[in-house]
């Protein structure tokens, strides 16, 4: 079986920079050849520019597989465009994904115009890669709050009409020495035609999450029974996926796996014992002072990061208190770094903050080379001729990035699962 990629929603690479392991030395690319990515798809719907876009074939090469489209158009118009593929990856957002009946045709269904895994389950359906790895932001497991679990629920009913079988884990970066603090939820797939799912598919599900699958075995996690859920998506339960959407309601845990319709979830701890990577160890030495926080400035960051009580009013013009803790000011070098958002590097209580002088109170935000070694990127990945990419916007890139160590660990593994299917 090839090692053959289709990557959706790409930004500026992190999938294919885990995957085959890239280095960037300010003006060449090493790509080593583990993967072959045959189409990238990279749109950003919210703006006129693409600069992750751009930065992609900046750094791969423009290519007529590497398009810049909305992924909407290709699935509904010009799917014969998307490659036969192994594995099927991408970083997609957190969305409403509630069905309703079809007007047109009772036994159809309509998804909410704009909600990308409609788009994802579309290349499924027609393409039916053997191998599927995505990921997301862990909140996806308990929306939407007035049901919960419910989004969650669609994405594996969606599997199972498709043929597949499911493992997912949330992973703290950090907790597996990874510069980063940042849980994110990684999905893995498989169809019923591999090697693979008829013998996952005999290994009980307890077993598949803490020993056997390939979280257990790339992310180690401790013994400890903490606690657990079983449901069910499967036709018996559900006619159809309108009736998941309407009705289905389940704690779901960071940690499970979906087989035939029957969902095993698990309350786990990481077990790591290696090395932590730590934010101090990730920084630049001789700043550009542009960086350099003005005094006139740091009695609004001191406020920003510390603790507050505020009085608020709700629409209707009831008052309430709303209160948040202090995040520290400046941030421990000997931890790794909190979870980096998009706005990154701006006046925000979430940007990382570090000490220069704290007896002067001289201090400085993060730059952006800083921000691509918290993402494990190369030096200056974001660094592009385009009048794009602005230094905001690779705040912003990194922000909305994904770890690539974590991708990497697992695109290892996933080579010798596909090599196995031979």
């Amino acid at each position: 079986m090839e090692k053959t990629v289709v990557e959706l929603f790409a930004g500026v690479g992190g999938f294919r920079c885990g995957f085959n392991e890239v280095t960037f030395d300010g003006e060449n690319v090493t790509e080593q050849p583990n993967w072959d990515f045959v189409w990238v798809n990279q749109w950003e719907p919210s703006t006129q520019s693409q600069a992750a876009f751009e930065c992609y074939c900046e750094r791969f090469g423009e290519s007529e597989n590497h398009v810049c489209k909305d992924i909407h158009e290709i699935t509904t118009g010009y799917m014969n465009k998307i490659p036969k593929h192994t594995l099927l990856v991408g970083g997609f957002p957190c969305q409403d994904y509630s069905v309703a009946r079809s007007l047109s045709n009772e036994k159809g269904i309509k998804g909410k115009k704009g909600v990308l895994w409609w788009d994802i389950a579309s290349v499924l359906e027609a393409k039916q890669p053997p191998f599927v790895l995505l990921e997301n932001v862990d909140r996806l497991l308990r929306s939407p709050s007035t049901q919960r679990g419910r989004d969650f629920g669609i994405m594996l009913r969606s599997f199972l009409d498709n043929g597949y079988a499911v493992e997912w884990r949330v992973i703290n970066a950090a907790e597996y020495g990874f510069p980063q603090k940042r849980r994110r939820v990684f999905i893995f797939a498989y169809h019923e035609s591999t090697n693979y799912y008829k013998k996952m598919v005999k290994v009980p599900a307890e077993q598949l999450v803490y020993k056997k699958g390939i979280f257990a075995v790339n992310f180690p996690i401790k013994d400890t029974k903490l606690d657990k859920g079983r449901s069910s998506i499967s036709s018996k339960d559900f006619e159809d996926i309108v009736y998941v959407s309407d009705e289905f309601d389940f704690h779901f845990f960071n940690a499970g796996c979906m087989v035939n319709g029957v969902v095993n979830t698990y309350k786990v701890e990481p077990n790591f014992k290696g090395e932590i990577k730590t934010l101090g160890e990730l920084l630049e030495e001789d700043v550009d002072e542009k960086y350099i926080i003005p005094q006139d400035k740091v009695e609004k960051w001191k406020y920003l990061k510390g603790s507050k009580k505020l009085e608020r009013k709700k629409p209707n013009g009831e008052t309430y208190c709303y209160s948040e803790g202090a995040i520290a000011f400046p941030e421990h070098l000997d931890a790794p770094a909190r979870t980096m958002l998009t706005s990154e590097g701006t006046t925000n209580r979430s940007s990382h903050i570090i000490g220069v002088d704290e007896e002067n109170d001289v201090y400085r935000i993060l730059t952006p080379v800083e921000t691509e070694r918290i993402q494990m990127f190369p030096d200056n990945w974001t660094n592009i001729e385009s009048k794009d990419m602005t230094e905001r916007r690779r705040y912003f890139m990194m922000g909305n990035a994904l770890v690539v160590g974590i991708v990497e660990k697992l695109g290892h593994y996933l080579e010798k699962i596909v090599e196995d299917e031979d």
